[in-house]
């Protein structure tokens, strides 16, 4: 089987942060997102290569697969942005058997090994929410079968979000799927994947749908906090480094090796990059990079990158790299 992993978007709800860092390589309970994706492909054992779609800022998601992750690779860079279909297109040259495709701007709780036991053309993985106007949401039939996916529906036809995890058996109708998509008018600009799945349904394809068991969004500020949280949480991640004192410390959090603090009270929900020092303050929600100096601040609700220096702040902030803030 093989694997192919769309990466090539700006981030743009993650600025100013993704300036610098590719949205994947965003780090929550210390560890970039892909990771956390890209392990449980791994478990998986049967993976012959791993086609990476690139984009915005490649070559750093490029030095992050290959160090992380020796297996076969193939990168694609897709040059101009217009959307999924079009992004997975791209890889299609390199698939010669069952794949599939994973978007790594979410977190999933499920058991791939399942594709292992199916004899549907294909799975697509949803998650039940309440707001379904804001997702595409998965129709099936009776029996476990996708009929339809509806962009965000102005009634609730169905409440399973599609999560953006797939498993294609029958490649060869995927790849007809996607070319006639590419054929047609764009949809609101972008070519749109599952537009490919719907062309597959009406051909004859019997798409299974799966629940997952958790669905956690990376993909902007307030989600990612929430993301942050729930690998403290469920995932058991926390850590505090051995010897490390100075501050009062609110489970869950997760401090790496050469962090500081004096007179501070850290957590909940805390991610704090090596090196980072913090000098009599509150901090709680919070993810921070390497090397950040805060001082003298009540801080929550806020992300910062690596080497931000903070002081006499109360509330929430969202700084990049490298960045000074002070309230005095």
């Amino acid at each position: 089987m093989k694997v192919i992993i769309p990466l090539a978007g700006k981030g743009t709800r993650l600025r100013p942060h993704t300036h610098l860092v590719p949205k994947p390589m965003l780090k929550v309970a210390g560890r970039p997102v892909m990771s956390y994706v890209m392990d449980d492909v791994m478990k998986l054992g049967n993976v012959e290569q791993v086609i990476y779609v690139t984009g915005h800022l490649k070559e750093k998601v490029e030095a992050y697969a290959v160090s992380s992750y020796p297996i076969p690779s193939v990168f694609v860079e897709q040059a101009v942005q217009d959307g999924t279909a079009g992004a997975v297109n791209l890889a299609l040259p390199y698939v010669d058997g069952p794949v599939m495709i994973i978007f790594v701007d979410t977190i999933f709780d499920t058991d791939l090994s399942v594709i292992n036991s199916t004899d549907a053309d294909g799975i697509i993985w949803v998650k039940e929410v309440e707001d379904y106007h804001r997702f595409g949401v998965v129709v099936s039939d009776a029996d476990g079968h996708m009929t339809q996916i509806v962009e965000k529906p102005n009634t609730p036809i169905s409440r399973r979000a599609n999560i953006g995890l797939y498993y294609i058996r029958n490649w060869q109708l995927l790849a007809e799927g996607v070319a006639h998509v590419l054929s047609q008018p764009t949809n609101k600009g972008e070519y749109y994947l599952t537009d490919a799945f719907q062309y597959m349904i009406e051909h004859g394809a019997r798409i299974q749908v799966v629940d997952v068991e958790g669905w956690y969004d990376a993909g902007k500020l307030d989600t990612l906090l929430e993301t942050n949280q729930a690998m403290l949480e469920k995932r058991d991640l926390a850590r505090v480094p051995e010897g490390f004192s100075g501050a009062t410390i609110i489970p869950p959090v997760y401090i790496e090796d050469g962090a500081i603090a004096t007179d501070s009270t850290i957590g909940p929900n805390v991610s704090i990059g090596k090196g980072s020092t913090i000098v009599g303050s509150t901090v709680r929600d919070t993810v921070m990079g390497t090397g950040c100096t805060i001082t003298a601040s009540a801080l929550h609700d806020s992300m910062l990158g690596n080497g931000v220096m903070l002081s006499n702040v109360r509330g929430s902030m969202t700084l990049g790299d490298d960045s000074e803030f002070s309230g005095d």
